[in-house]
């Protein structure tokens, strides 16, 4: 953080987009695998916000991203760890955002839902593995790429979203519209 700001002078953004996943049933679930996506997805994101607060606050505002998923607004089986560490970075948004407007920094969340990364590719079968099985359900039939992300974080970044802390902005293809099933 004292890098950054000698750096730049200040601090506008923090996007926490550090993230992994861990399939296990329940009871196959290992305290240590627990612990080792908590320690990423949640105890990463706070660290981030306690560490960037006081920076924004002394300047008179910013902006932070925290990136949660669609598994933050629904649960998934095998997901445990996954799914309780993307409500906690969905609740600790809301949170953040009534403690620290008041200082001028809004705070939101980003859900994506299935998008081409080597997180996803790894999760389901490696680099080769065929996404477009996955994406039948989906109204727009297709995998996101990064790049349908960016636009959203764009406008979360910039003050086009002066007026917009605590929400939850979800870019999924439609994943969460409603309950779709493969015929």
């Amino acid at each position: 953080m004292d890098e950054a700001v000698g750096t730049f002078g200040r601090i506008d953004v923090l996007v926490n987009n550090a993230g992994v996943l861990h399939f296990a049933a329940i009871a196959d679930q290992t305290v240590e695998d627990f612990r080792r996506v908590f320690s990423v997805n949640q105890l990463g994101a706070f660290l981030g916000m306690r560490t960037v607060a006081p920076v924004m606050e002394r300047q008179g505002g910013g902006s932070i991203v925290n990136v949660s998923s669609i598994e933050g607004l629904a649960g998934a089986p095998f997901l445990v760890a996954y799914n309780a560490t993307k409500f906690a970075v969905r609740g600790m948004t809301k949170t953040a955002a009534l403690e620290l407007g008041p200082s001028g920094i809004r705070v939101n969340s980003v859900h994506p839902g299935l998008i081409d990364t080597g997180m996803t590719r790894a999760a389901v079968g490696g680099d080769g593995a065929d996404l477009e099985k996955a994406c039948r359900s989906l109204p727009v039939k297709r995998a996101g790429q990064p790049e349908d992300i960016t636009g959203v974080m764009t406008f979360l970044a910039s003050e086009e979203s002066a007026y917009c802390t605590g929400s939850e902005f979800v870019v999924d293809g439609g994943a969460t519209a409603g309950h779709a099933f493969t015929y």
